[in-house]
């Protein structure tokens, strides 16, 4: 299975034998730079009408984020189901068993992608004008998010792509392919909004031709590779036992995104009342935190596939390594990188915009937030490590009741006291703390529960 055609690069990582952190460091790096190139995307939209609009269009492209997540991320979860299982497979050298899982993943991915677009556009402005989006921004935002949403298909085709080269180690290919399409979008964003003075339209076109763009190199890598992940046109159907497999890791993953969303929506939606340019601050500030999280994240990542992949091969001793190793690293990285952030705060956020007020609302932010953003990440990498060993349940129950659940309670009792946007942002670093001190201490019991009863089977056969 693990065989390339002689005179082919391997881009595979075998996780459960040799040294972890080399291998991690391996996987994630490019994997850091691939999130960081998709961040473009959005931060050349928020730069381009910042610079070139105003900070009303700023603004309206900002506006629409919380609610692009909302209604995307339950497919986007449904890639961590395909992930979990073609690094289990992949692991337990079942190369049936990835076949049928690729083709399902692509299939569905076009399927819940045509769905996508059809809900976005139809939603956008029933949705925009219920979260309280101000009159002198609701009518781009509105556009900016339908046209986002014609390029859904080739989103949610490039995020299960990815899965599937994440769960056999390889993220340099979609690195490689999220450069390429990161330096098309920017032209197109120069072109559209500078020469032809499109506006908000123009970056949404921008960003929805480089979804496509992205979407077309992963399938051809995929076709192009010469292992059981193979992906050919004549195998595309849906195997329902896959689906079903793929929908109990994922659906959770999911559901657990959009419980996030909602809570970003109620605090969009309560920092809308604050105006326009309040709102632009956010969005610049936001997007800064963006690169911060993309970089943590990935070993979120990492957690998900060494977990999963160690799990098909049984190897409990080497997950438990696994995890400490990316608490490590994801806690250096987010002080580095949010308290790093932060002070260059003042130079950063001018990019985006030159209002003084801007400025000042996004540093207000960023101080809450950005700040102390390693408590996100830690709490990501306990998620990924339960959802890699199965439990992806237990994680959505627990990050429901905690970044969620949580968040949503403060907004309406604490904020609801003292209505100020300090207030507002201090929901975010208290509701990670506590989430990742029950995610820790469950991911502890779950793990050692299934070594025993492994440990017990192997006794009794």
């Amino acid at each position: 299975m693990r065989k390339q055609k002689s005179g082919r690069r391997s881009y595979e990582i075998d996780m459960c034998n040799g040294p972890l952190l080399s291998k991690i460091l391996l996987f994630s790096i490019p994997l850091m730079l691939s999130g960081m190139l998709q961040l473009l995307f959005n931060a050349a939209d928020i730069v381009v009408v910042g610079n070139f609009t105003g900070h009303q269009a700023m603004a309206a492209v900002g506006a629409t984020g919380s609610l692009i997540n909302l209604l995307v991320n339950l497919f986007v979860g449904l890639s961590v189901g395909v992930n979990v299982m073609i690094a289990k497979y992949y692991g337990a050298r079942q190369e049936r068993e990835m076949q049928a899982t690729v083709h399902t993943a692509v299939l569905v991915a076009i399927l819940a992608g045509a769905l996508l677009t059809v809900i976005g556009i139809a939603a956008a402005k029933p949705m925009l004008e219920l979260m309280g989006t101000p009159d002198d921004v609701i009518a781009d935002s509105v556009l900016y998010m339908r046209i986002y949403f014609c390029g859904m298909i080739g989103t949610l085709v490039y995020n299960f792509g990815g899965a599937v080269l994440r769960g056999v180690g390889d993220t340099r290919r979609p690195f490689f392919i999220l450069f390429a399409a990161g330096i098309v979008n920017i032209i197109l964003n120069l072109i559209l909004v500078i020469c032809f003075h499109l506006g908000v339209a123009g970056v949404a076109i921008a960003t929805a031709v480089s979804q496509f763009m992205s979407a077309g190199l992963i399938l051809y890598c995929l076709a192009n590779t010469y292992s059981s992940y193979r992906f050919q046109v004549r195998l595309l159907r849906i195997d329902w036992k896959k689906l079903k497999e793929m929908a109990g890791i994922g659906v959770p993953a999911g559901m657990q995104g959009m419980l996030f969303s909602v809570s970003n929506v109620l605090i969009q939606s309560s920092l809308n009342t604050f105006g326009s340019i309040a709102m632009a601050g956010n969005t610049a500030a936001s997007n800064i935190e963006g690169f911060v999280y993309t970089a943590m994240n990935t070993f979120h990542q990492s957690a998900l596939s060494f977990t999963s992949q160690n799990l098909g091969s049984h190897n409990f001793k080497r997950i438990k390594k696994v995890m400490g190793l990316c608490l490590g690293l994801v806690t250096g990285t987010g002080v580095v990188l949010g308290v790093g952030a932060y002070l260059a705060g003042g130079v950063l956020l001018q990019i985006y915009n030159q209002d003084p007020e801007v400025i000042a609302y996004g540093l207000l932010r960023m101080s809450l937030v950005c700040a102390p953003y390693f408590l996100c990440g830690i709490m990501d990498v306990m998620s990924g490590c339960l959802r890699g060993i199965g439990h992806s349940v237990l994680a959505m129950i627990v990050s429901m009741l905690g970044a969620c659940g949580l968040r949503i309670l403060w907004i309406y009792t604490v904020f609801a006291a003292v209505p100020t946007l300090q207030v507002l942002f201090l929901s975010y670093p208290v509701t990670w703390a506590i989430t990742f001190a029950v995610l820790f201490v469950s991911f502890l019991i779950a793990l050692g529960k299934i070594e025993r009863r492994y440990e017990a089977g192997k006794a009794a056969g």
